[in-house]
């Protein structure tokens, strides 16, 4: 398929939803038997960074040109506007205490969304100089915030406005209040993730050659870094993605 090209959806007539591929047979336990693929909503430019919030039953996810996120309701199936302008957010998570995060391309920021709706600024610069325009968002079982600063929203108006680097494209941990710069050889930090005991740090490096990857580090209990390694080289590239015909 092409980029920008609008792709028929049908929802599958039968359970499992066979479109569905298992690659690893240790997933299937997982699987919902009467679950398939649907589409929640149309009309965006460009989805990121979807949150689930279980306890009101309702998901955000960011549409990052159209500078805005939105809300999908599992009760009712409607989709409205969250929040616009949302400063081009892109990564969205919640914290321990199950409060919005949000990365802010426009602004170079992450932010915390109060109970009250209130908006606080966590981090936008570090030693003195502007954030990049922080991606993508994730919280650690002990309340840390990691989250990655690549270049991507400073370099056009499609997803934030341009400007010139200050730092190092970087991954940062924001602990008690003190923000520290773990990881600036990464091209392109991308989304990120923890293992389920969180020995381990995934990150994605979107901007690596030849291809795309995902790498690995370990991490200790004072939350250091090391051992890296690539867990996943991609070679195939979006304009290489095919999409299984009906029968």
């Amino acid at each position: 398929m092409s980029l920008g090209v609008a792709i028929p959806f049908e929802l599958s007539s039968r359970y499992p939803d066979e479109r569905v591929e298992v690659l690893d047979e240790r997933f299937l336990p997982l699987r919902l038997f009467s679950a398939s693929v649907e589409q929640l909503a149309t009309g965006l430019r460009w989805a990121e960074g979807p949150v689930w919030f279980g306890d009101g039953r309702f998901l955000l996810v960011s549409d990052i040109p159209n500078n805005r996120i939105l809300r999908w309701d599992d009760t009712s199936g409607a989709l409205s506007e969250f929040r616009k302008p949302s400063n081009h957010s892109n990564g969205l998570a919640r914290d321990r205490q199950g409060r919005l995060l949000t990365c802010e391309h426009l602004t170079r920021r992450v932010t915390r969304t109060e109970y009250d709706g209130r908006i606080c600024i966590l981090a936008d610069q570090f030693d003195g100089k502007r954030l990049n325009s922080p991606n993508d968002i994730i919280c650690q079982r002990n309340g840390d915030l990691w989250f990655t600063d690549p270049p991507f929203g400073i370099g056009g108006y499609w997803e934030g406005e341009p400007a010139t680097s200050e730092l190092p494209e970087a991954v940062y941990c924001l602990s008690n209040g003190t923000l520290r710069q773990v990881l600036t050889d990464v091209p392109g930090p991308n989304g990120l993730a923890f293992s389920p005991d969180e020995s381990r740090l995934y990150v994605v490096a979107s901007r690596a050659r030849p291809h795309r990857q995902v790498w690995t580090y370990d991490v200790d209990a004072q939350g250091r870094l090391g051992n890296p390694s690539v867990l996943i080289d991609a070679p195939v590239s979006y304009t290489h993605l095919t999409l299984p015909t009906k029968a």
